[in-house]
């Protein structure tokens, strides 16, 4: 197995940035809710191995939900996608104002999760991604109470245009998906004329696949089903916060192993290559977009062009620089890291505000952005106990290049 070195370093050049309007994923015992700590205190706690100085705090979202999508538009609106693990949270996306609030975005009835509207309503929003005109593209797993087969007509991409807060576009995903479909991540191909989509299905079983998705035609394919790099690695445990991440949904419930397939996703500057990972899973890979989009490539053929690239820890989302750097949200270090084209990994940066880091936005004035969604403090995962800790952090450190896309 080809092992990455850990090289430590960091990125300088932190400075202040004003956000437009609107600026606003085995032990028996349960962990005790963390105490309510200070930025400063928090930033104190971090490891001395730490690379550099803590990120900086961009907002602390007062998200109703577990917010583990994050957009950022050209104009500095803010965007976190909550999606609904259980039903019962009241919308799935959300604009974040700079005091910290964040409202129903369109609205409120846009997010109401009825599933017989499934085609005109936001369901299950996993997450959002820019087009290169500034139009918000959501993805909505169509799951409105989080599990089970996905709502007719509820999987399905949605663009909506900023400057009138509407939906102007629908492309349905039905023909992408199977029933035990868990659609995650999303990276969306505008530039230099280019029209495409891709999407990770990390699958509520853990079998994933990639979605390919012709944005001019809306034809969808589905590729990599099955295939070993889109599937939960079997053996593999994640620690978060010093504990194991394991399902443990009521007191005495024997703890169960986590699943989870193709999760995050990035896309290189040509757009020619897209990379990705299992949630549950060390390693990143990589293949031809062409590849994905060929309508006469066999699903052997697809498979053949696949790149192991190796170990990267455990990781949530990704997000790749105009340099072609592929980053990192490392969840089990509450860190960003790089992964150089020459294959070096480094830790840009740790803070242990960065809980359950996950999805990664740069913005083109080169600052990249994470959530800190705090998944693992889920009832799920600690004996039906809420240990989330509201508001939820979005961090940032500088970096020296714009988003890839």
């Amino acid at each position: 197995m080809h092992r990455r070195r850990l090289l430590a370093g960091a990125l300088a050049g932190l400075a202040a940035l004003p956000l437009a309007r609107g600026a606003r994923a085995q032990t028996p015992g349960s962990p005790s809710p963390a105490p309510a700590l200070s930025d400063a205190a928090l930033a104190a706690r971090a490891s001395p191995a730490a690379a550099g100085p803590a990120m900086e705090l961009a907002l602390l979202a007062d998200a109703p939900s577990t917010p583990t999508g994050l957009a950022i538009s050209p104009g500095g609106r803010v965007f976190v996608m909550m999606p609904r693990f259980t039903g019962t949270e009241p919308y799935t996306v959300g604009e974040v104002f700079a005091d910290g609030r964040v409202a129903p975005y369109p609205d409120l009835a846009t997010n109401a999760a009825d599933a017989a509207e499934a085609q005109g309503r936001l369901l299950h929003v996993t997450n959002g991604v820019f087009d290169t005109d500034g139009g918000l593209w959501l993805l909505d797993a169509g799951l409105p109470n989080g599990s089970g087969p996905p709502a007719p007509g509820g999987a399905k991409l949605v663009r909506i245009d900023l400057a009138s807060d509407r939906i102007d576009r629908t492309i349905p995903l039905s023909s992408g998906i199977v029933p035990t479909s868990s659609l995650n991540d999303l990276r969306v191909d505008t530039k230099d004329g280019r029209a495409q989509a891709f999407v990770t299905d990390q699958g509520q079983d853990g079998r994933g696949a990639i979605l390919a998705v012709d944005l001019e035609t809306g034809r969808v394919a589905r590729r990599l089903h099955g295939h070993a790099s889109t599937q939960s690695q079997p053996g593999v445990l994640k620690i978060v916060e010093g504990r194991p991440v394991m399902t443990r949904r009521a007191p005495g419930a024997p703890a169960q192993g986590v699943q989870g397939g193709a999760n995050g996703i990035a896309l290189s500057p040509d757009g020619a290559r897209l990379y990705y990972a299992p949630l549950m899973g060390r390693h990143l890979y990589a293949v031809a977009t062409a590849d994905l989009l060929d309508e006469t490539a066999s699903d052997a053929a697809v498979a053949a062009g696949v790149e192991d690239l190796g170990e990267k820890g455990f990781t949530g989302g990704l997000g790749c620089d105009a340099e072609g750097r592929v980053y990192l949200a490392m969840q089990e270090l509450n860190a960003v890291g790089r992964r150089d084209e020459d294959g070096t990994i480094t830790i840009v940066r740790t803070d242990p505000r960065l809980v359950w880091a996950d999805t990664i936005a740069i913005t083109a004035d080169g600052w990249l952005y994470v959530s800190g969604a705090q998944v693992n403090r889920r009832p799920e995962y600690n004996e039906g106990r809420d240990l989330q800790r509201p508001p939820y952090a979005i961090l940032r450190v500088r970096i020296d290049a714009g988003p890839a896309q």
